[in-house]
């Protein structure tokens, strides 16, 4: 499958992930390091989002954590954009 990933570093729990689509609906992940890399070999894995239709998206941070949001199209041919921005926890 073909996705489009980012590397979100280290976020605290209660810190907001927004992703901003353009293009198709996507399929949105905000995984934790544990589960990315369970995503990454195809296994089983956990995570925060879902299918999402409409722009911005916001993601809450369950716990604090190395975090990686993953942007796919469920494997059709879709095109589009995604931006993401961290809000700090407060």
């Amino acid at each position: 499958m073909e996705y489009h990933y980012w590397d979100l570093g280290q976020l605290q729990r209660g810190a907001v992930v927004r992703v901003s689509l353009s293009g198709n609906a996507a399929n949105i992940r905000l995984v934790d390091h544990a589960n990315y890399r369970a995503f990454q070999s195809g296994q089983q894995h956990r995570y925060t989002g879902g299918h999402a239709t409409r722009s911005p998206v916001q993601l809450s941070v369950p716990h604090d954590d190395r975090w990686f949001l993953v942007v796919d199209y469920g494997g059709y041919a879709g095109r589009g954009r995604a931006s993401v921005q961290i809000l700090q926890a407060a």
